[in-house]
């Protein structure tokens, strides 16, 4: 029996020695490789994961003259005081409804735009097309805002000139409640849904093209092969994406809404971005401020697992 054992405990040794060698070989012929993943590794580790130890500022009284492992235990006063405020169901009210809006409104448009794209048979004007689409991406969001207010404003905007002169009132749409977040997800559609074609045009550009000729060979038209081949095609990245948006669900952008928020439409354009910002920087409440920040988190780990439990249900890979 001892003989036995020595023998096992020795072969185990050996394919523990040879996975080892294997391991090492791999690592040295993909040096190259592991060498470009560093930069994108480092980003994660000291962007994302090293400031995760700051969360548990969310459940001390924290003072920054005593640091994080000197200040006085809080356990969860910031949460009970934030779910207890009068505030919270108009913040959550807001965040919801933006978030709804820019899902329904704006995830749907670069699938729409890639596909048109894709149909288009003039290099020269595809090109001209994705360049103009594009271009939007690249400017900031107080150019993009200050853009809207140039052509919104009531005092000589373009499109309330334009209103005036059809005979009818000018609409304050700069101003108004009512016209809050159609601005805010037209913003954002005009900025990025061009942007967001670029991975779905990269999707479809691996079709298999004889998928194409042979429904063409059965008679199926142009909406048919779309149907049928093009958007099948590109499922999967749909499913992806839609679950990583799902992700960042709460996240509306806080540039974009602070810079169109004003007394007049605050009521429904106050939401949890813009609170953090008004209870953590300029009023130095961090703890509470780091409270709401993690139920944010919580809310987008909880939608991105359900979603992608949901994708797989369905047959689809997933995320992971």
């Amino acid at each position: 029996m001892k003989g036995q054992q020595a023998v096992r405990l020795q072969s185990n040794q050996e394919r523990h020695s040879m996975k080892q060698a294997l391991l090492l070989k791999d690592l040295i012929r993909d040096r190259w490789l592991y060498l470009i993943l560093l930069p994108g590794l480092l980003y994660f580790v000291v962007f994302k994961y090293v400031p995760m130890f700051g969360l548990i500022m969310a459940f001390e009284h924290y003072q920054p003259h005593l640091g994080f492992l000197n200040s006085p235990w809080a356990g969860f006063k910031h949460f009970e005081r934030f779910f207890t405020e009068p505030q919270f169901w108009m913040l959550f009210r807001n965040t919801i409804l933006l978030a709804i809006y820019n899902l329904v409104f704006f995830f749907p448009l670069p699938i729409i735009l890639a596909l048109m794209l894709n149909e288009v048979r003039q290099k020269l004007f595809k090109r001209f097309a994705q360049t103009l689409l594009y271009l939007p991406h690249f400017v900031s969001w107080v150019v993009a805002v200050g853009i809207f207010y140039i052509l919104f404003t009531t005092e000589g905007g373009i499109v309330n000139e334009f209103i005036a002169r059809l005979g009818f009132e000018k609409i304050p749409f700069m101003l108004s409640e009512d016209w809050f977040r159609t601005m805010i997800v037209s913003q954002s559609i005009w900025k990025e849904a061009g942007w967001g074609t670029i991975i779905f045009l990269a999707a479809l550009a691996g079709v298999d093209l004889q998928l194409y000729e042979a429904a063409r060979m059965d008679g199926a038209g142009r909406w048919r092969q779309l149907w049928h081949i093009t958007l099948p095609a590109i499922r999967s990245t749909i499913v992806i994406l839609f679950i990583l948006r799902l992700g960042s669900f709460l996240d509306t952008g806080f540039e974009h809404i602070f810079l169109m928020l004003n007394s007049m439409n605050r009521e429904v354009g106050e939401v949890f971005d813009t609170y953090v910002y008004m209870k953590g920087l300029t009023q130095g409440q961090y703890s509470y401020s780091a409270a709401v920040g993690l139920f944010k988190s919580l809310v987008g780990l909880v939608l991105v697992l359900g979603a992608n439990w949901a994708a797989k249900k369905f047959g689809e890979e997933g995320i992971y």
